[in-house]
């Protein structure tokens, strides 16, 4: 049937926080006074990051990419779809809509 293809995803999220987040643990056991807020700080930042979905992850980086191309209004517009694109010509249509629209929702959340 056309147009009913399943389409392979553009972007993949790739999660290394475990990883990070063992190193960051290391080195805050052996960190000094003036380290220790900067790493337990990191070590939130990457908590948070690990408790992202994947469309909020995809969104995230749609948007920086988006905003990146100069596009200011709202995320999911047909000139922040077209933005996407110009940034990243690989994308197909559905797919740049795609993560528009997850731009979007990550933003509004």
């Amino acid at each position: 049937m056309i147009g009913n293809r399943k389409q392979n995803p553009a972007v993949v999220v790739v999660r290394d926080a475990e990883t990070i987040g063992a190193a960051l643990r290391q080195a805050l056991e052996t960190a000094g006074a003036e380290e220790r807020p900067g790493l337990e700080r990191a070590l939130a930042v990457v908590a948070d990051a690990a408790g992202a979905s994947d469309a909020e992850l995809r969104g995230s980086w749609a948007g920086r990419r988006i905003r990146a191309a100069g596009h200011q209004g709202p995320l999911d517009a047909v000139a922040a779809v077209k933005a996407l694109r110009e940034a990243e010509p690989g994308l197909s249509l559905l797919q740049a809509v795609q993560l528009s629209k997850e731009a979007a929702a990550t933003e509004a959340a």
